[in-house]
């Protein structure tokens, strides 16, 4: 759980009052993301709803069922966080900012590429266009949503090709526990050969191709890969 120094309020108005709670900025937006990600007891610094949480002012019974039609604390936290605001400070909004827009940099960096060179795009390229774009980094959405967004803003400024390559691997068998671990989310078919080799096929965004095989070289250097 959250200490109090670390939380932020998530705020809520209906019939001219303010609903409030004290939460997890990190956890929130893990939760906005996907709701069950996240156990709201976690999510939550206090298990308690308030007029003013700094004041420590709290509604009434009456008030809550009024505006929440009930009283059970998690149900109105679910309110409040969906269809609230969260109240970062200025250094809290801007290090969330900041954590977003590194991952729409990298997802956009695994998952598209220069469709002249067939390579990806430096990471200080994106990140320069991005900024060049003007596209306002929310540390809320969703970051499938924003990638989207930011992919249209960047094509007028830098080609993007969004591709996949097929690629086929052939794993030593002592090595398979570890090497295994890259490939088993991408693997479409796989393997054992007589000799203990392992042998996958898989299919990745063309951007990761690089990353991929040098982290698959580092765990075993006697593999044997080729585009298919």
């Amino acid at each position: 759980m959250v200490s109090l120094d670390d939380c932020v309020i998530a705020r809520f108005e209906k019939f001219g009052k303010k609903f409030e709670l004290f939460v997890d900025p990190d956890l929130v937006e893990l939760w906005k993301s996907d709701n069950n990600a996240v156990e709201l007891s976690k999510l939550l610094a206090i298990e308690d709803v308030f007029l003013d949480a700094k004041d420590g002012e709290r509604p009434t019974a009456e008030l809550l069922e009024k505006v929440f039609d009930t009283l059970d604390v998690h149900k109105i936290a679910t309110r409040i966080l969906s269809e609230g605001e969260i109240q970062l400070t200025a250094n809290q909004r801007k290090k969330m900012v900041d954590m977003k827009r590194k991952q729409i940099i990298q997802h956009i960096q695994y998952n598209a590429i220069d469709p002249r060179t067939k390579t990806p795009h430096p990471h200080t390229r994106i990140e320069l266009a991005l900024e060049q774009s003007k596209y306002s980094v929310d540390p809320f959405k969703r970051l499938e949503l924003q990638v989207k967004e930011a992919v249209k803003l960047l094509k007028p400024l830098i080609p993007l090709s969004f591709e996949t390559t097929r690629m086929a691997f052939r794993i030593s068998g002592k090595h398979y526990g570890a090497t295994s671990q890259l490939l088993r989310e991408f693997k479409e078919k796989d393997e054992w050969l007589e000799n203990g080799d392992w042998v996958c096929v898989i299919e990745i965004p063309s951007g990761m191709k690089a990353d991929l095989i040098s982290k698959v070289m580092n765990r075993d250097s006697g593999a044997e890969y080729k585009d298919l």
